[in-house]
């Protein structure tokens, strides 16, 4: 990364720029999960996920299914189905590596959104596998967090960007299709119209 000289380097210099956490924000944060946390989860449909391995690679990924497709086990343990996907498993990976995790839940309509940090690990137990079935399928696995932090976000963000708001959503056909983009970037390779062709139906075949 190309270096700056008006570049923020230290904790010491951020604060200085910033100033102190505002009380609220301080305050709202919880070691584990109370009823408007677990409220929020059973009726969030999307979250993502963040994982950074040892030796720095980040990664984020969505995760969506029905509300309250993420299950509250306890106060402090969150269990995350895993579903059917590309199976580069990039989170996984970096769990195995680095358990430390960040989530954030989303519920469409609702300006805050929930965090959470815990420690995760990567089960195979048929009975946690059991609180992630879906259309008689149980998930690979499973992703359970210890959670160390949870707090409300404020919706500053999603109140400027007007994610919620149908006036601003995009037509499909502004961007390429998913196969004129792979055949690109691909060479020709994979993609192309034949994969926007039948992508439709094989979505709909290994969804779960």
């Amino acid at each position: 990364m190309t270096g700056s000289t008006d570049a923020i380097a230290s904790r010491e210099a951020l604060r200085s720029h910033y100033g102190e956490p505002l009380d609220i924000a301080v305050a709202c944060e919880k070691p584990k999960l109370d009823k408007h946390h677990k409220r929020f989860i059973a009726h969030a449909p999307f979250m993502c996920l963040a994982t950074s391995g040892a030796g720095g690679q980040p990664s984020v990924s969505p995760k969506g299914d029905a509300p309250g497709f993420v299950h509250v086990l306890d106060d402090e343990t969150l269990v995350i189905p895993d579903r059917p996907g590309n199976n580069k498993v990039e989170s996984f990976c970096n769990i195995l590596e680095n358990p430390k995790v960040s989530l954030i839940f989303f519920i469409p309509g609702i300006s805050e959104s929930l965090r959470i940090h815990g420690d995760a690990q990567i089960v195979t137990d048929t009975k946690m596998l059991e609180l992630g079935k879906a259309r008689s399928k149980l998930p690979p696995a499973a992703i359970v967090v210890k959670v160390t932090k949870a707090y409300l976000h404020c919706g500053k963000a999603l109140i400027r960007s007007k994610l919620w708001d149908p006036a601003t959503q995009v037509e499909r056909s502004t961007l390429p299709t998913a196969g004129k983009i792979l055949a690109e970037i691909s060479g020709g390779t994979v993609g192309g119209d034949e994969h926007d062709r039948i992508a439709p139906e094989r979505m709909k075949a290994t969804i779960y």
